[in-house]
């Protein structure tokens, strides 16, 4: 087995404990659903965009930075990053009283820089990702830390916790949905799932425009993309890395993609059903159950997980308005 034990993962949630919230799960079952879902068994949430920092790379991150030795911790951290990880690791640099740089785009969702900002951490903005990559490198020649936004054992153990959690909580899912990005989140979740119920389906989701992780299961080694293009800023990544690559590959069963417009059509079901606010990569599970997955779902326990939600008003404004067009 290429990820962690469950004695690693109990290890792990033991030293998370206190420090992260133990995210709610929510059953898709009232009437206001109807017509919505398909006929599944049971449809089930898990509410991870209310942990530290607004979504699941709390976890890992926190779990990375425990790890520092003096020398490391008295250096610093950097990290690039458009979103939920540069809020995860600022959040954690706080809590673990470490001084945080995060090398940012320019055109980020300003409510994110701010929020960085207002955790203690320094932000930088650059004119693109690559430069903010660029830059982020250069900091840790310096010396600095770098924490990478997947690709790392911490990060899959985090979201290890994270399948752990949810299994306990919701025994009866027999298929889960999981959004990746650069796949650090179903890596972690897929390897603690199929050790606690080896009968379990994993299913990844992955927007069109950013499907490094299905071409690198096409592939049979971590592929890269020529271009990323989706509205899914969060699960933007332009490459699929070694170790969470491997981690995946032996637990997810097989990847599901969707169009940017069933990730507005699950984000309006998410606010006019559940008044949630949900950014795209929070909608992506739900998107693929009303979506590529709705005729293979019949008679499961579906879990799906809404994995973070730091959007601005006037961002979710923009994306809706495009929905109504």
């Amino acid at each position: 087995m290429s990820g962690p034990s469950l004695a690693e993962i109990n290890h792990a949630a033991a030293a998370l404990k206190g420090r992260v919230i133990e995210t709610p799960v929510l059953p898709l079952a009232s009437a206001r659903w109807n017509g919505v879902l398909p006929d599944c068994e049971s449809v089930t949430v898990k509410l991870e965009l209310f942990q530290q920092a607004g979504s699941f790379k709390a976890r890992g991150v926190y779990l990375g930075l425990s790890q520092l030795d003096d020398a490391q911790r008295a250096a610093g951290v950097v990290a690039a990053s458009g979103g939920n990880h540069a809020l995860a690791v600022s959040w954690a640099a706080q809590a673990a009283g470490l001084d945080a740089l995060i090398c940012m785009p320019r055109a980020v969702d300003p409510s994110r820089i701010q929020g960085c900002e207002a955790l203690g951490a320094t932000v930088q903005l650059y004119d693109d990702m690559a430069a903010a990559f660029a830059a982020m490198n250069d900091a840790a020649d310096a010396g600095r830390t770098l924490m990478h936004p997947f690709e790392g054992e911490h990060m899959t153990l985090g979201s290890a916790v994270c399948g752990a959690e949810y299994y306990a909580q919701a025994p009866q899912i027999d298929t889960y949905v999981v959004p990746i990005g650069g796949g650090g989140l179903i890596s972690g979740m897929s390897c603690a799932i199929k050790q606690l119920n080896p009968k379990a389906t994993v299913i990844g989701v992955e927007p069109f425009g950013a499907d490094s992780m299905y071409r690198s299961f096409e592939a049979g080694a971590p592929a890269t993309l020529d271009r990323v293009d989706t509205i899914a800023d969060s699960l933007g990544a332009p490459y699929a890395m070694p170790y969470s690559y491997s981690v995946a590959r032996e637990n997810v069963d097989c990847i599901v993609r969707v169009e940017d417009a069933e990730l507005l059509n699950a984000m309006n079901h998410y606010q006019r059903i559940l008044r949630i606010t949900a950014e795209p990569a929070c909608a992506a599970s739900l998107a693929a159950v009303l979506g590529p997955l709705r005729n293979e779902l019949a008679g499961r326990h579906v879990g799906i997980i809404a994995c973070g939600s730091n959007i601005s008003i006037s961002r979710y404004a923009a994306l809706m308005g495009d929905l109504a067009q």
